[in-house]
Formats: C-alpha cells, sequence, structure tokens
C-alpha cells in the first residue's frame, strides 16, 4: 500500500534473525497517524536510509547501542517533512534529518533533528554523502587514517557510499588509492568514475596476488569495513606504522558465531605489534567532537563545489520494499547508497 495522510505504516523486528533476516524478522503494521500534541512536531516520512549496522542493532546483544526491541520500530535515519508544528525553528513544509526509523509518520520534540529548510537541494544526500557515510568517510581516514601525500590508501567496500568517499578524499590528498570492491562493473565504476589508482575484485580466486601487485610499496592507510578475505589479504602488506580505522565488519554481520575456518587471531595481533599498526574502531556518533561535523561538511561542500566528488545512490520505491532492499546491502548486491523513497 503507498503512503497516505491517514494510515501510518510502520516495519517493527518481528523476531531476532538468525543469520541473514528473512521474511519472519520484520513485520508491517498499520496504525493511525499520531498527533502533535504541545512542544511536539509530526514528522513525514520521504527518504529512509539502509546501512550495514542495521543488522546488528537486530541482535539482543551488547554494542555502541541498544538493540532494537521485539515489536519495536526499526531503527534508521530518515529525512521527512514537517507537517505540523509546535517548535521554534520547525515550520510545516521544512525537511529534516530525523532517526525516526522505519515509519511513515513520527513525531518529535526537535532534539537531534538536523533543519534542512524548506527546499533543500539533493535532500536524501543528507542519508549519503553529506550525512552519516559521508563523514564517516571524511573522519576516519583523515582523523584517523592521517593520509600522507604519496603513501598508498586501500579502501573496503570501494563502491559503497562509505568507501567510495573515503577513496576520493585519499585521491584529493595525494595517495594512490587501491579499492576492493566485488564483480567487474563495480571496480570499473571505482576505478572509471571515482578516479581509484586500480582496483581488485575480491571475488577473484587469486585475490590475494592481484591486491600485492596493486601494493607493491605496501598499504600504509587500510581503511576497514567488511572484515574476511580482504583484511586477511591485506594484512601480510601493511608497512610499518600503517593506520587502519575500523568503522564495520560487513562480512561478519550474520555470523552466529565464530566463523569457520583457521584462527587468523595470532596473525592479526602479530602484525599488529611487529608493524606498529594503529588500530582503531569508531562510531561516527559519538568518537568525534560535535564541531568535526561542521569541518566535514564544509570541505564536502566545497569539494562537490569544484567537481571532485561523485557519488552513486540507488533509491528503492516503498517501504514493504526495505526489507528485502536492506538484504541486498548486506549481501553486497545494492551498488552505492540505498535509500528508500516512502
Amino acid at each position: 500500500m503507498p503512503q497516505t495522510s491517514e494510515t501510518n505504516r510502520r516495519i517493527v523486528l518481528a523476531e531476532r534473525p538468525r543469520g541473514m533476516p528473512d521474511d519472519n524478522t520484520l513485520r508491517l503494521e498499520t496504525s493511525a497517524v499520531p498527533a502533535a500534541g504541545p512542544g511536539q512536531m509530526l514528522v513525514r516520512t520521504v527518504y529512509l536510509s539502509l546501512d550495514p549496522y542495521m543488522r546488528g542493532r537486530m541482535n539482543d546483544a551488547k554494542s555502541y547501542a541498544e538493540p532494537v526491541k521485539i515489536g519495536e520500530v526499526m531503527t534508521g535515519q530518515v529525512v521527512g517533512e514537517v507537517i505540523t508544528s509546535d517548535i521554534d525553528g520547525f515550520a510545516p513544509g521544512d525537511m529534516v534529518l530525523n532517526g525516526s526509523g522505519w515509519q511513515d509518520y513520527a513525531l518529535s520534540d526537535g532534539k537531534g533533528v538536523m533543519n534542512l529548510g524548506p527546499d533543500p537541494e539533493n535532500p536524501s544526500w543528507s542519508l549519503g554523502l553529506l550525512g552519516m557515510p559521508g563523514y564517516t568517510a571524511w573522519a576516519g581516514l583523515l582523523l584517523i587514517g592521517e593520509p600522507k601525500e604519496g603513501e598508498t590508501v586501500v579502501v573496503a567496500a570501494a563502491s559503497g557510499p562509505v568507501g567510495a568517499t573515503v577513496g576520493q578524499i585519499a585521491k584529493i590528498k595525494g595517495c594512490r588509492v587501491v579499492g576492493v570492491a566485488g564483480g567487474p562493473e563495480k571496480c570499473a565504476h571505482v576505478v572509471d568514475t571515482l578516479g581509484f589508482d586500480a582496483c581488485i575484485d575480491h571475488r577473484a580466486d587469486d585475490f590475494k596476488e592481484q591486491l600485492a601487485a596493486a601494493c607493491p610499496d605496501g598499504i600504509d592507510v587500510y581503511f576497514e569495513n567488511v572484515g574476511g578475505k580482504v583484511l586477511y589479504g591485506v594484512l601480510p602488506l601493511l608497512n610499518a606504522f600503517a593506520r587502519v580505522p575500523v568503522c564495520g565488519v560487513a562480512g561478519w554481520y550474520n555470523l552466529d558465531g565464530l566463523p569457520e575456518g583457521p584462527d587468523y587471531g595470532p596473525m592479526i595481533m602479530s602484525t599488529v605489534l611487529k608493524m606498529k599498526v594503529k588500530l582503531q574502531g569508531f562510531i561516527i556518533f559519538d568518537s568525534f567532537p560535535a564541531s568535526t561535523y561542521k569541518d566535514f561538511r564544509k570541505d564536502m561542500k566545497d569539494w562537490l563545489d569544484q567537481g571532485l566528488i561523485e557519488y552513486r545512490e540507488q533509491v528503492v520505491g516503498g517501504l514493504e520494499n526495505a526489507p528485502a532492499a536492506l538484504n541486498d546491502v548486506l549481501e553486497g548486491r545494492s551498488f552505492g547508497k540505498v535509500v528508500v523513497r516512502l
């Protein structure tokens, strides 16, 4: 059913998945559209962001944020339109960036909500290049990776919204940039459109050999967001004092326990020790001072104005298609930043 002004569709967590989410994991419900009271505003969702971290929020496990409760609306950032408002600074017709999740309508007291104005250019980009993924790329690379001109930077998931931005920023900073992506189409996009120096298909049987050939001087910065075989291929190539910002391990999000195969723990920790590697995980919501977001927005807008950044967005139609689209993100079938237009 399409979005209407009378009904609020909500996708809630019906049960905790084991492995990949399936048809029983999420449930579509309907209710009446809530009415805003004093000090509140009603926001209608226009775009919903789909991101790999959502899989982790389905688990009842200790993490950087509370898990989604059974029966609770699935978490997620949205760009929405203010319908009614009793809050200073927010007027009907304003577009806002909000964390109201997988539903058509939500009430808000304005806390943590960014007003994008009544007619922002490319509003959905605030869920991607100008939002959390772009900020993750900028802060992780520049504040943790600290790339220097002439160094080699390797980027996992290079065609995705974070990886694509990381690589382009590294090129702006004068680095040699090698991407890793899944399939020839994505690798061609990474090199021909995004301007990376090389891109290696992680599905190739000789992936490790191709990666080594593309990094003859070793690797100075590895931007990690997938884990698995890509990480294992990178480890032997890390130079002394290499930096590894870790913003995700999407290749392991669906595991119920330890991955099958050999124990790579000794290899990982021995490399960190012997090569004096700086390995730092970060969560973009709380790992940096709030003031750094303004620095990111300024840099990104300047680079966009100069034509130095390319951005690819995949728009999925309909809230009912969000669960399948999230699985596409988790399994690498998506291409670019995925948003759902409600």
